[in-house]
């Protein structure tokens, strides 16, 4: 099995790191959602506001629309997405990086089935509009959209962290990852078929998902080896 030549493991601080933002994340996360679903009024209040004040400024922009709805149905729709990690997966194991590949790959697919549970258990309805200027099917909550786009950017920034990217690499993939990922967001809103809070609801699964999978990487590596390297002992 080859490795590629730039491969580094995770640094020992990774893992505690990871699991200090996967479980604040996913504490937000998780009383975000008990917010949504006891209709918490304020919240409410914020979420109709909001998307009501984008979706008047996009019933008088057709040209704005017609953009957004490129970006959020090609450029960064979940299968575009999803497109991107299967060619990723697939080089990673080409190149013998197979532990990498495997771990991306179940990281997005169960990050996909969390989402698509969530959406089920919560069922959500999507804003209604008397002009809508675009539609979307399934529940709101949280944004599959958003969601994929988080756990996709993540991944992707962290091997080039496993990979020993260099400083210009990682500035502009993280510019990258930022933009699209508020681009994605503001789509979902500007459309009219997301609340804000499903958005944020999506960001913060995202976090979650790709810091756990950083930091379940980390241990099953850093068990592998201490494993690997023990003295036997025959009796």
């Amino acid at each position: 099995m080859r490795t590629p030549p730039s491969y580094r493991p995770d640094r020992p601080r990774t893992a505690p790191r990871a699991l200090r933002v996967a479980g604040i994340s996913a504490c937000l996360a998780a009383l975000l959602m008990v917010l949504v679903v006891t209709h918490w009024s304020p919240l409410m209040s914020l979420d109709r506001t909001v998307a009501g004040e984008l979706h008047r400024h996009a019933v008088g922009e057709p040209g704005l629309v017609h953009l957004n709805r490129v970006l959020t149905d090609w450029v960064w729709d979940p299968w575009t997405m999803r497109a991107l990690v299967a060619v990723v997966v697939i080089g990673l194991w080409w190149h013998g990086a197979r532990l990498l590949a495997g771990w991306v790959a179940a990281t997005s697919l169960v990050s996909t089935l969390v989402q698509q549970g969530l959406k089920a258990a919560v069922g959500r309805e999507r804003p209604e509009w008397p002009d809508p200027v675009d539609s979307a099917h399934y529940a709101a909550f949280p944004s599959g959209h958003v969601m994929t786009a988080v756990v996709t950017c993540g991944l992707f920034l962290w091997l080039l962290r496993v990979f020993g990217a260099g400083p210009r690499v990682w500035r502009g993939a993280l510019v990258v990852a930022g933009v699209s990922v508020a681009g994605v967001g503001f789509t979902r809103i500007y459309l009219g078929v997301h609340w804000m809070t499903d958005v944020l609801e999506g960001v913060l699964l995202g976090v979650a998902a790709v810091a756990f999978s950083i930091a379940g990487h980390h241990a099953w590596t850093a068990r592998t080896t201490t494993g690997a390297a023990a003295p036997r002992h025959d009796g």
